[in-house]
């Protein structure tokens, strides 16, 4: 497969730990530009790119004739804005979550994509990770019985005001954060949709730092009780757990696999031994921007598509309209 040129709108943190190390370590892919207008943060990407060209600004990367797609890690209120930009210069996306900070806001990148034939999409890493997609098969194979309850935690803290994550002018807060993947990893997992939610939430500043939500959500086995917490003022934590009538999914690591601690799945059943799959090594981001290489080269399906995102999007709204 011929390799994917790919640049990278700006220099976040993110971008330098994570997924630039892993574009240019993705068989594929090819990372061969840095948009930043701090030379200074460009080292770091050179460190492991040293072959890096850089630009001072998005537009003059935008402007490449030879860079292919487009990572988007800029901060939340600007995801919709440049990958519009992105894709009507002509670049595939691959845009940090969250996409969009309203449902609605997605609807013109689904026409637009659409208009371009080209490819976008949020970068959703862990529906790219194998003990998600093992996960969605247990539940699928019925292998807790029928699913009745689900049940997640995600929460860190960061009480630095000038963190972006705690502004509310570049859609900070938990929810926007972290809830993306409290809300949607059940969605995705059990194929499943909310059918109602109630929400409790506190906040600094004008951005949510804690919220409790519990529920209801359908799938394919019909309707189960769904819980959640986030929070950006709690002691590192993540968890996700589904029951069933005959046994329960326990996840142990479901977020920042390989960097929260090594992924880990335990499936228990009534009356039978305990099935614990462990995924030491496995970097999601990694697959990601391969699986992302394969959809736009030989149109292999991808997991995770813009009405995906405009489906957790709207999770994620639902939550903010029924706060109590």
């Amino acid at each position: 497969m011929k390799p994917v040129n790919w640049g990278i709108l700006g220099a976040a943190n993110f971008a330098a730990q994570h997924m630039g190390p892993a574009i240019h370590a993705a068989k594929g892919a090819r990372l061969a530009a840095l948009a930043t207008s701090s030379p200074d943060k460009a080292t770091r990407f050179r460190d492991f790119a040293p072959d890096l060209r850089v630009h001072d600004s998005y537009e003059a990367l935008l402007a490449e004739p030879d860079i292919e797609a487009v990572y988007i890690p800029l901060p939340n209120h600007l995801h919709v804005e440049w990958a519009e930009k992105a894709l009507r210069a002509g670049k595939h996306v691959l845009c940090e979550k969250p996409l969009a900070l309203r449902a609605a806001q997605i609807d013109p990148l689904i026409a637009l994509r659409d208009e371009t034939g080209l490819f976008a999409t949020e970068a959703y890493m862990i529906v790219h990770h194998p003990q998600w997609q093992q996960v969605r098969d247990w539940l699928d194979a019925g292998e807790i019985g029928t699913l009745r309850h689900a049940d997640v935690a995600f929460s860190f803290c960061n009480s630095d005001p000038a963190n972006i994550r705690n502004k509310p002018e570049t859609g900070g807060g938990s929810i926007p954060d972290i809830g993306v993947y409290a809300y949607s990893s059940v969605r995705f997992a059990a194929r499943a949709e909310p059918v109602r939610m109630h929400s409790v939430i506190r906040r600094e500043n004008g951005v949510d730092t804690l919220a409790q939500v519990i529920g209801e959500m359908e799938g394919p086995q019909g309707r189960f009780t769904y819980g959640a917490m986030t929070s950006t003022r709690l002691a590192k934590r993540q968890l996700a757990v589904f029951q069933g009538d005959t046994g329960s999914i326990h996840v142990h690591v479901p977020y920042n696999a390989g960097v929260f601690g090594e992924a880990r799945i335990v499936l228990a059943r009534d009356g039978q031994p305990d099935c614990e799959i462990r995924y030491p090594g496995v970097n999601q981001y990694v697959l990601q921007v391969e699986a992302f290489g394969r959809h736009i080269r030989e149109g292999a399906p991808y997991p995770w598509t813009l009405e995906d995102a405009r489906a957790g999007q709207a999770m994620i709204d639902m939550v903010l309209a029924s706060e109590l």
